[in-house]
């Protein structure tokens, strides 16, 4: 990998005299309400960024809730469990990962001008630390784990796999949001598994349309660090896909609805009243609808725009969500 001519040394405070990260959100509450010794902590694990929770749980939703509509019987309290353990095992898992991922590309972010002030390089904590947090984070969501049954847990030991590899990934390809994407919407999977017990061909569909929606969005983030990117040799479909990036974003907008249009069919239609069925189909057609918002607006060279955008992904994902919890009660 060349290394840029000059890497430049690493904020001791952050992006300001209390260390907050520069794209964190202004006035969030860890920075406000936070004890002063979690707040390296909290910043590692992005709890000032919620919107990578969000993105990895709404997967999550999406699987529980598809399961639960094509089969209304089997739905029941267990399946709100469901919900919320994904949410505080995403919050989790998400938190681990990140700091997974800061670790490993500690010496990248301190090159990169908007990251430079995440919590190891500028100082804030010391990798051994770092460690032991992510210890502690995986440790309580594998306990989370432990409540669902034996396929569902099996499912949440693998994902570990993609989780481990993503870091490295723009290292050796273009593609590093495919990887994210794989470690992104595994909770497709393991939530339709945690309520039925086993996968079907639906929860797969609709793994690979969260596959092609995390290329959708994650192209818009990488467009932020282009310019820091190219100087240091990081790979990313932003990089890749240049000034032809809004064709490549209208293609992943169109399989991801079309993946999405699929799993719901074959999920449904067997058993689902044709109510329900067009309810759930009307979550995929507001999915690619604020999809289709986002490249309206989209300028790839304004930076504050992309992270804006980025961030706007969690209405995007909760619309098939909502849409789909609606589909279990009609």
């Amino acid at each position: 990998m060349r290394q840029p001519e000059r890497t430049p040394e690493p904020a001791t405070t952050g992006s300001g005299a209390s260390g907050q990260v520069a794209d964190a959100y202004s006035d969030n509450w860890v920075d406000r309400l936070a004890p002063g010794w979690s707040r390296p902590y909290l910043r590692l694990s992005r709890a000032d960024r919620p919107i990578g929770t969000w993105l990895l749980l709404l997967p999550c939703w999406w699987g529980v809730a598809l399961a639960a509509a094509a089969d209304p019987a089997s739905a029941g309290w267990r399946d709100l469990w469901i919900a919320l353990a994904c949410g505080l095992g995403a919050w989790l898992m998400r938190g681990a990962g990140c700091t997974w991922n800061d670790i490993t590309d500690r010496d990248i972010d301190a090159a990169v001008a908007r990251t430079r002030s995440r919590p190891i390089p500028s100082g804030q904590v010391s990798v051994r630390q770092a460690v032991a947090w992510m210890g502690l984070q995986a440790l309580i969501a594998f306990g989370l784990l432990l409540t669902f049954n034996a396929a569902a847990i099996a499912l949440g030991v693998l994902s570990l796999l993609p989780v481990a590899v993503y870091p490295f990934a723009k290292r050796f390809t273009w593609w590093p949001q495919v990887f994210l994407g794989i470690a992104f919407n595994w909770g497709a999977l393991l939530a339709w598994t945690a309520h039925g017990g086993s996968l079907g061909w639906p929860a797969v569909i609709l793994y690979f349309s969260g596959m092609a929606w995390t290329l959708f969005y994650d192209t818009i983030y990488a467009h932020q660090d282009k310019e820091d990117d190219a100087l240091i040799g990081v790979k990313s479909t932003a990089r890749l896909f240049g000034d032809n990036t809004r064709p490549w974003l209208r293609g992943f907008l169109a399989l991801s609805v079309l993946l999405m249009t699929l799993a719901i069919v074959l999920a449904l239609l067997p058993a689902a009243t044709p109510l329900a069925l067009v309810v759930a189909l009307g979550g995929a057609w507001g999915f690619g609808w604020h999809m289709a918002w986002q490249l309206g607006r989209l300028d790839i060279d304004d930076p504050d725009t992309c992270l804006s955008l980025f961030r706007a992904n969690r209405d995007t994902g909760l619309i098939p969500a909502l849409f789909l919890a609606i589909a279990v009660f009609v």
